[in-house]
C-alpha cells in the first residue's frame, strides 16, 4: 500500500494494522488524517490477500477526537466549505464501516469526541480498563453529528442520550457495559493477546464468505424490510453454496480435511 502522512500501514501474514500516527496530539484527527484513512479503507477492499484489519493508535492514545487547530480553522470557514468538510468526516466513518474486511478497534489511553465514531464504524472493538472515553462535543456546544449513526447503532438510543447529552468520561469496563466495546481487559498486554486471538479466528474462515457475511448484515440491518430479507437471504445461500469457496469449503468439511485457504 502506498504510504500516508498521518497515518502507518503494518501487514503480517494477511491482518493489516492501520496506525493513527500523530502521537504527539494524541493522534487527534485533520483534514488529512480524515482524508487518509477514508482513503486506506476503501483500497483495502479490493486486496485479496487481506483477511482482516486492526485500528489502532500510535504511542499513548488511541485517538483524542478532532485536532483542536482543524477545529479552530473549519470554525473560520463559510458555511459551504464547512460543510463540504463534514461530509469528507462522514465519508470517513462510512468506508470504515462498509470496508469489505473484517475491522478491529483496538483502544487504548483515550478514546474522545469523534474516535467513538472510527472505533463505533469497526466490526469490533476491545479495550483496556484504564482507557477513557467521551463523547464531549455538547462540552464545546458541538453535537456529534458525523458519528451518532455508527455510535447509536453501538449502544442504542437510551445509552446514546446518557453519553451524548452529559459529555461524561467513563473508563473501559463502564465502555463496555454501554456495549461501546465488546470487551476490556485488565491490562494492555490482554488486549493484545485477545485481538490477535480474534485475528486468528477470522484467518481460518473463507475470504469470500466473511465479506459475503459483511453485506449480508449490512442488507439485514440498514437496507433490507422484514419481508425482502426472505428471497435476499435464500439467493444469498444458494450462490455461496454453489460458489468455488462454497464448494472447496462443504468437501473440506465432509473430508475430515482443512480447506485450501488454510494451506
Amino acid at each position: 500500500m502506498k504510504p500516508y502522512q498521518t497515518i502507518k500501514i503494518n501487514v503480517n501474514k494477511g491482518i493489516v494494522t492501520v496506525w493513527l500516527n500523530r502521537p504527539n496530539v494524541h493522534n487527534a484527527f485533520n483534514n488529512v488524517m480524515i482524508a487518509e484513512i477514508t482513503d486506506c479503507f476503501e483500497s483495502l477492499n479490493n486486496l485479496s490477500e487481506i483477511f482482516a484489519v486492526i485500528l489502532r493508535g500510535s504511542g499513548k492514545s488511541f485517538c483524542a477526537g478532532a485536532d483542536l487547530n482543524w477545529m479552530r480553522d473549519v470554525s473560520k470557514q463559510t458555511y459551504e466549505e464547512n460543510l463540504c468538510e463534514s461530509k469528507k468526516l462522514s465519508k470517513c466513518f462510512y468506508a470504515v464501516y462498509t470496508c469489505k474486511k473484517p475491522t478491529i478497534a483496538m483502544v487504548h489511553g483515550v478514546s474522545l469526541g469523534g474516535a467513538n465514531g472510527l472505533l463505533s464504524a469497526c466490526d469490533m472493538a476491545y479495550c483496556d480498563h484504564n482507557t477513557t472515553f467521551s463523547l464531549s462535543e455538547v462540552k464545546i456546544g458541538i453535537v456529534p453529528a458525523c458519528i451518532s449513526p455508527y455510535v447509536i447503532k453501538k449502544i442504542g438510543e437510551y445509552g446514546a442520550k446518557d453519553l451524548m447529552l452529559t459529555g461524561k468520561r467513563i473508563k473501559g469496563k463502564e465502555a463496555e457495559n454501554y456495549r461501546l466495546v465488546n470487551k476490556s481487559f485488565e491490562t494492555f498486554e490482554k488486549l493484545e493477546e485477545h485481538v490477535i486471538s480474534v485475528t486468528e479466528l477470522l484467518i481460518t474462515s473463507g475470504p469470500n464468505a466473511v465479506a459475503h457475511c459483511k453485506e449480508l448484515i449490512y442488507n439485514i440491518s440498514n437496507v433490507l424490510s422484514f419481508d425482502d430479507s426472505h428471497d435476499y437471504t435464500a439467493k444469498m445461500i444458494a450462490d455461496i453454496r454453489s460458489s468455488e469457496e462454497g464448494q472447496e469449503g462443504m468437501a473440506a468439511f465432509l473430508e475430515k480435511r482443512k480447506p485450501n485457504w488454510k494451506n
